[in-house]
């Protein structure tokens, strides 16, 4: 097959034809890419924004469906107060239920949380993928402006994007609850310098949660502004109570 003067070019193979060059002009050779460059390989990306852990990796995140809840994990930057205390939980729990009034109705809803020193976790329903990013923005915006004031500083709070796991089960959902309910008292047990004195942890939203098998009764509750709002979706109200209610002594097994 005959080779066309482009074609030569583009496979690297000298151009003898005299149209397209001047006479006495020399073509240049392709030169190729040196190997190693682009591509996969140790070292490359992003760095990640705490030295020594990884951070949440920038892909695209997957389609949402308006019938699963949500599980969101997000990250305090290094180096701020804790937040598993009376001041910060006070800023954390008014962000959250002015977060709840502002979606009342909503796209987006916040039904579930746990809050330890340096992460929180939530459960959340959304309308769609695009609802759930604004609705955490928006949240997470507000956490931040609250925290700042009450640490009397500027800057970022959060260390990283934050992390979800749609919950697609019945028993995806339970093993949900069950770790936000119960990681306060897994992480005691390990010595993570948290404590829970009491039957369940308050630095929850357990006390607004009727999914328990005990009777709970916590004093003091109904001069409190509800920071959750009722959930909607079928998993989150009735699916996950067909492999029972949760006690409050269940401990979660894995992190």
């Amino acid at each position: 097959m005959a080779i066309s003067s482009r074609q030569r070019v583009r496979t690297g193979q000298p151009n003898s034809s005299p149209k397209g060059r001047a006479a006495g002009e020399r073509h240049a050779p392709l030169l190729p890419f040196r190997p190693g460059h682009g591509g996969a390989r140790p070292g490359a990306g992003r760095k990640p924004k705490i030295p020594g852990r990884p951070g949440v990796e920038h892909r695209q995140r997957a389609p949402l469906a308006k019938r699963f809840p949500v599980h969101v994990t997000i990250k305090l930057r290094s180096g701020l107060p804790r937040l598993r205390s009376k001041p910060a939980y006070d800023a954390l729990r008014a962000a959250f239920a002015a977060g709840c009034a502002r979606n009342l109705g909503g796209a987006f809803r916040l039904c579930h949380y746990a809050v330890l020193n340096d992460h929180l976790h939530l459960i959340c329903e959304a309308e769609g993928r695009q609802a759930l990013s604004r609705g955490l923005q928006g949240l997470l915006i507000r956490i931040a402006r609250a925290l700042n004031k009450l640490w009397s500083r500027r800057g970022s709070v959060f260390a990283d994007r934050y992390h979800d796991h749609i919950l697609k089960s019945p028993r995806e959902v339970r093993n949900a609850l069950r770790y936000l309910f119960g990681n306060g008292k897994k992480h005691a047990a390990e010595g993570r310098e948290v404590d829970v004195p009491q039957a369940i942890d308050t630095f929850t939203s357990a006390p607004w949660f009727a999914g328990f098998r005990e009777r709970i009764v916590v004093k003091g509750i109904e001069a409190i502004v509800r920071p959750v709002t009722d959930a909607r979706t079928w998993l989150l109200t009735e699916g996950w109570l067909r492999h029972g209610r949760i006690s409050v002594h269940e401990v979660p097994v894995h992190a």
